[in-house]
């Protein structure tokens, strides 16, 4: 399987749980026991970088910074239901491949809007102007992407528990010390 077929995978996968989560919310609202609370949006979460077991706690310890460091400090558990954040050694390498996803989606997309406000021809240096500013947008957006990319990659492998304070979080297979 080459690069270009896990990056088409991974995006599938992430437009196959947006229209799950989408579309299950009245489901839950039915006849639920008064202890379960309604399923929070899925996309608001990722976006807003919760735990995506409770999609309450926050996955990482300071606000959005320039910083690497600062920007990166995850907790280990969730401060709101305690799943952990890194489930096994090396988790978060996989994040890769969703960065380069939403990185060429940005560019797509910054494509699109470049040539259909300003236009692009190969006579001038438009298509030059257009690879600065979609250079400038994707350095900008680099310190959010990273963090984007584990919410992610997270909620991939860690699915919504609407019974979060009455069950325990799953322990890892192997144990990060």
């Amino acid at each position: 399987m080459g690069f270009p077929s896990l990056v088409i995978i991974v995006t599938l996968q992430v437009f196959i749980k947006l229209s799950f989560a989408a579309g299950a919310g009245f489901y839950m609202e039915a006849k639920a026991p008064s202890h379960h609370r309604t399923k929070s949006n899925f996309l608001l979460s990722v976006l807003g970088h919760r735990c995506s077991r409770c999609r309450k706690g926050k996955m990482f310890k300071n606000p959005l910074a320039i910083g690497v460091k600062q920007n990166m400090e995850m907790h280990e558990h969730c401060p709101v239901c305690g799943q952990p954040m890194e489930i096994e050694v090396g988790f978060y390498y996989g994040t890769g491949y969703v960065s380069y996803a939403l990185t060429v989606a940005i560019s797509v997309a910054v494509f699109v809007a470049y040539w259909v406000l300003i236009g692009i021809s190969i006579d001038d240096n438009s298509l030059y102007y257009y690879l600065g500013v979609n250079l400038l947008i994707l350095i900008l957006l680099q310190p959010y992407l990273m963090r984007l990319s584990r919410a992610i990659w997270l909620s991939f492998f860690v699915p919504f528990e609407p019974d979060w304070d009455f069950k325990e979080p799953p322990k890892p297979e192997r144990i990060v010390e």
